[in-house]
């Protein structure tokens, strides 16, 4: 039998994540934070955002940070960040954008 040791992220008594390393587990609790303080923050924003909006956005926003703090640096986009902000952004809707390249195709 193998032992194996888990951290997992836990938030309001579920859980969310599993990871192999503390480190990892640590990294994704503190964006976990980030987010839920992005999240609050954009609810003070004049554009008005349902809840599952703003909640999508501020973890969006949360896991894209280094992007984001480039383009508050710079005023300019990271050249590798735009690519992987927009597959991240797809991944949950695999059926529409395979639709979409359907169409394209056509």
């Amino acid at each position: 039998m193998a032992v194996e040791i888990k951290y997992v992220v836990v938030r309001e008594g579920e859980e969310k994540m599993s990871f192999a390393s503390k480190k990892e587990a640590d990294a994704w609790d503190k964006m976990l934070d980030l987010a839920e303080a992005m999240g609050e923050w954009l609810t003070q924003s004049p554009v008005a955002l349902e809840a599952e909006q703003a909640e999508a956005l501020a973890m969006w926003l949360a896991q894209e940070k280094d992007a984001l703090n480039t383009l508050l640096k710079t005023g300019q986009l990271p050249k590798v960040a735009a690519p992987r902000a927009v597959d991240k952004l797809e991944e949950p809707q695999a059926e529409p954008r395979s639709t979409k390249k359907q169409s394209k195709a056509a």
